[in-house]
């Protein structure tokens, strides 16, 4: 209950609070699932805490008696979760992971400053919105991308658990881009070559210990 125009009831605060951590949760669900660097745990306190900030940045003043600018404390959540999203981005070789959790993370703070504004529905929208562009957005993307993009120079290569990835990228000549992705049981290395793929790469490809599958078309 908002008691005037420069406090706010100690049930109101919990509820902003509570409405933060759970749809921070939900974005780190999709999150978890997929078994990227932060999870549940670190979307819900990155959400908490931003709503937190928000609060305390608006209301937490009073006493003082002194004007204080609520934006100050927000623009410095946005300035400081930039620094924790890129504790989250992986390099690997030529290839760059974790940029979609550091979006996440990001998206996330932003969320949880709108539920401690008090503006819900656009929190829960941001949240919607979100997990769709995670999960079902990226399976439709990638399928309309994969029609549109010529196929005849990219491999897929379906590798064991933990596969060392520079030993495949040896097997290569000239390489043009390499997307590494870890599924839950295997790791998943998309390959752009220079040159057209031929039929004896991918049989010796396929005869390698750690390839569990490989994907060519023309």
């Amino acid at each position: 209950m908002l008691l005037a125009s420069n406090t706010l009831g100690d049930w109101d605060a919990v509820g902003r609070l509570a409405v933060a951590a759970g749809l921070g949760a939900a974005v780190g669900i999709e999150r978890e699932l997929r078994e990227r660097e932060a999870g549940i745990r670190t979307h819900l306190l990155v959400s908490l805490g931003a709503c937190l900030f928000t609060i305390v940045g608006a209301y937490g003043f009073h006493n003082f008696g002194s004007r204080v600018d609520p934006t100050r404390i927000a623009a410095q959540v946005v300035t400081g979760i930039g620094f924790l999203g890129a504790g989250a981005i992986i390099r690997e070789g030529i290839s760059v992971r974790g940029l979609t959790t550091a979006a996440s993370l990001w998206i996330v703070a932003a969320i949880g400053m709108a539920s401690g504004a008090g503006y819900y529905w656009p929190a829960v929208a941001g949240t919607a919105l979100t997990v769709f562009a995670l999960w079902p957005l990226r399976a439709l993307a990638y399928r309309t991308i994969e029609r549109l993009r010529p196929p005849e120079r990219r491999l897929v290569v379906e590798l064991r658990e933990g596969s060392n990835v520079k030993q495949l990228l040896d097997r290569f000549g000239d390489v043009r881009q390499v997307e590494v992705e870890d599924e839950r049981d295997r790791r998943v290395v998309t390959v752009e070559l220079d040159d057209e793929v031929d039929e004896q790469l991918v049989s010796k490809l396929s005869d390698l210990d750690d390839v569990i599958a490989v994907r060519w078309r023309r």
